[in-house]
């Protein structure tokens, strides 16, 4: 089968590699249909690594997906604890917890110490044709939701789950920090939670257009002082809520200094650098609680039911098409952030 690995920095190769066999006890064999590009896949494209994990050899890269089930292992149950059949459409979690350590069984899977994860080094991504997963991960989806929007699901899932460590309420202002997909869709989902006003940053006019679209205020950081900006918008108080979406460098300094007192950081996005860096004397001043938030749990659910009923555009992110043959131009332009792009997807 065809496969996208990762050999090196930058160095991406469309390669023929055998094919999965039988899945076994719990397993199911997927077919896949798409792939969304996100920021970590570009570090690792980048770096061949993701903050402390290099990549040790070719690599398959790809997380955020959906497929079709082929052929099911025995005792073989999806995320709904319903069994699998075999031609059954499905977004994916690509997370593999191992459902018996201490913070599983606590229900925190995406803190599972013994976690296996598509595309992060030594697990194999879905940058392929065919691949093994556990039919927990597999989560079947209605004819309301195509392949696109299927693999779509876990990067709003993300979205979600950072949302929820908002605590947000209703008229809460908020500062979302970075306009790509994870950002937009983070917007959408605050909005959704009655977040007013929500201030969304970018260096990027394409991108910062679409937050416009859904509810956001766009402010280009490249052209003025975002956080002054914020401070007179809410007359010296700051925001609630300041949600880091970008590539927490010196967004995270953006994001204290535009909190209020005693409000909240959470901070998604992933350092290139393995380097989290704010004002310690500000944000101890301010009183600020900051919280890391760490992929998703337990989210599928309700990402599905947004974007069957349409409260969440799933579609309007999708800039970029490549078939999987030219999965290495794909990541060319979309590390260059050439033609506007905003989320490139592969079709297997």
């Amino acid at each position: 089968m065809l496969a996208a690995r990762l050999h090196g920095p930058r160095d991406l190769r469309v390669e023929r590699v055998s094919r999965p066999g039988a899945p076994g006890c719990g397993q199911v064999l997927l077919r896949v249909k798409a792939t969304g590009l996100c920021g970590s896949d570009l570090h690792s494209y980048l770096d061949a690594r993701i903050g402390d994990t290099a990549i040790g050899g070719p690599l398959i890269l790809g997380h955020e997906f959906s497929g079709i089930v082929e052929t099911v292992g025995p005792r073989s149950v999806d995320g709904h604890f319903q069994p699998l059949k075999p031609g059954v459409r499905v977004a994916v979690d690509p997370a593999q917890p191992c459902g018996q350590c201490e913070l599983c069984e606590r229900g925190h899977p995406n803190l599972c110490a013994h976690l296996a994860f598509c595309g992060n080094y030594p697990y194999g991504g879905s940058l392929c044709e065919w691949l093994h997963m556990p039919a927990r991960s597999c989560f079947p989806v209605s004819r309301k939701i195509d392949d696109e929007a299927a693999a779509l699901l876990e990067p709003l899932g993300v979205a979600i789950h950072a949302v929820d460590f908002a605590k947000l309420r209703v008229g809460h202002s908020v500062a979302i920090l970075g306009a790509g997909p994870i950002g937009l869709l983070i917007l959408q989902v605050a909005k959704l939670a009655g977040a007013d006003p929500v201030f969304v940053t970018d260096k990027f006019p394409w991108r910062l257009k679409l937050a416009q679209k859904w509810g956001g205020i766009p402010i280009r950081y490249d052209l003025e002082e975002a956080a002054r900006r914020v401070m007179k918008e809410t007359h010296g108080r700051g925001v609630d809520v300041a949600i880091e979406a970008a590539w927490a460098e010196e967004s995270v300094t953006q994001a204290v200094e535009m909190l209020r007192l005693g409000g909240r950081l959470v901070v998604v996005g992933i350092s290139g650098g393995n380097r989290l860096e704010l004002p310690a004397s500000l944000a101890r001043r301010k009183g600020l609680t900051i919280v890391m938030s760490r992929r998703m749990k337990h989210t599928y659910p309700r990402a599905m039911r947004l974007a069957e009923t349409g409260r969440v555009d799933l579609h309007g992110l999708v800039s970029h098409r490549f078939s999987l043959r030219r999965t290495p131009d794909a990541f060319k332009l979309n590390t260059a952030y050439a033609d506007e792009v905003v989320k490139v997807m592969v079709r297997s």
